[in-house]
C-alpha cells in the first residue's frame, strides 16, 4: 500500500485537466507538489490556488519535449523537497485529421510532448527513484487511444500506443531488478478537460500556415462533442488514479466500455481480420460508464 502522506509528487501538465486535478488530489492527501506546465501563467495561478488552500507546492515551467528542462525539473524537486515519490509524466496534446494530410509540425510537436515527455520523465526520475531506494511510482497517461485506433485520430493514436508500450515495458524492466518502484497506465476516454485546446501551447516553430483540412475541422468537432459529454470529471479519474497507485495496480481503465471496441481489436489479430472501426462499437454509455 503506497503512503501519499509527506512524499513528494511531481506532476507534468499540471496547470489544468488531469494534472491539475491530481494537484488537487495529492494536497488533500498531504503531498508536496511540484508542478510543472508549459502554460507558466495558467502554472502560476495553480501554485497560488493551491498554497492558498494550505499546500506546500511549488511550480516549475517545463517544456516536457526538451529533455534538459526535465532534467531542470527534476533538480528543481531536489533542491525544494530532497525527493520524488510520485511522478505523473502527463502532459499531453492533440492532432486530429486523416494522417497524409497531417504535417511534419503535427508528428514533431505531438510526439514530442506525448512520447518524448514521457521518455524524459522516465529517463530522468526513475534512476532518482531507484537511488532512493524506498516506495516510488510513476504514471504515464496514454489514452483509449493508446488501445484501439479510431479514424482522423492517427498521430494521435500513434504516439499514445507508443506510451502503452513504453509503460508496460518500463513494468517488466523495473520488475526484473527488483526495484521498490511501481508504475501504472492511465487510459482514460472522454473526460472534459482542456485537450481539444492543447494548441494554445504548440510551439510557433511547429504552427502551420495553412488553414485546417475539412477533415481536421470534422475530428475536432466531433472530440469537442465526445469531450464535453463525458460524464466522468477530471477529479473523479484523479481519484481513480490515486486508488490504483495506493493499491499497487498497473491498469487505470476508467471507463469499462471501452472493453468492448479493446476486445473486438485483438479478435481482430487473432482471427486475421481487417481492423474493425472501434467507433462504430460505440452504443450510448451507460451513467458513470
Amino acid at each position: 500500500m503506497f503512503e501519499f502522506t509527506s512524499k513528494v509528487a511531481v506532476i507534468t501538465g499540471a496547470a489544468s485537466g488531469f494534472g491539475r486535478a491530481f494537484a488537487d488530489e495529492g494536497a488533500a492527501l498531504g503531498m508536496k507538489l511540484v508542478l510543472a506546465d508549459i502554460d507558466e501563467a495558467a502554472l502560476a495561478r495553480a501554485v497560488d490556488e493551491l498554497r492558498a488552500g494550505g499546500a506546500d507546492a511549488i511550480g516549475v515551467r517545463t517544456d516536457v519535449s526538451r529533455g534538459e528542462e526535465v532534467e531542470a525539473l527534476a533538480q528543481a524537486a531536489l533542491d525544494a523537497f530532497g525527493g520524488v515519490h510520485l511522478l505523473f509524466n502527463n502532459a499531453g496534446v492533440g492532432a486530429l485529421g486523416y494522417l497524409w494530410e497531417c504535417s511534419a509540425n503535427d508528428w514533431s510537436w505531438v510526439l514530442g510532448v506525448n512520447v518524448m515527455g514521457v521518455a524524459h520523465g522516465v529517463r530522468v526520475f526513475t534512476p532518482i527513484m531507484l537511488r532512493q531506494n524506498e516506495p516510488a511510482h510513476i504514471v504515464n497517461t496514454a489514452s483509449v487511444a493508446g488501445l484501439v485506433s479510431a479514424p482522423a485520430m492517427g498521430v494521435y493514436n500513434a504516439s499514445k500506443h507508443a506510451v502503452v508500450s513504453l509503460t508496460e515495458t518500463l513494468y517488466h524492466d523495473l520488475r526484473q531488478v527488483g526495484a521498490p518502484v511501481g508504475c501504472s497506465l492511465l487510459c482514460p476516454a472522454y473526460v472534459p478537460t482542456g485537450i481539444v485546446d492543447s494548441g494554445r501551447t504548440r510551439p510557433i516553430e511547429l504552427r502551420d500556415d495553412a488553414p485546417p483540412s475539412a477533415s481536421r475541422v470534422a475530428a475536432d468537432q466531433q472530440l469537442r462533442r465526445a469531450v464535453e459529454s463525458g460524464r466522468k470529471s477530471a477529479a473523479d479519474i484523479a481519484k481513480l488514479t490515486f486508488e490504483a497507485v495506493r493499491e499497487g495496480r498497473f491498469y487505470v481503465i476508467t471507463h469499462p466500455s471501452i472493453f468492448v471496441a479493446v476486445k473486438s481489436r485483438h479478435a481482430d489479430i487473432e482471427d486475421g481480420r481487417a481492423p474493425t472501426d472501434p467507433m462504430s462499437l460505440r452504443r450510448p454509455a451507460k451513467p458513470g460508464a
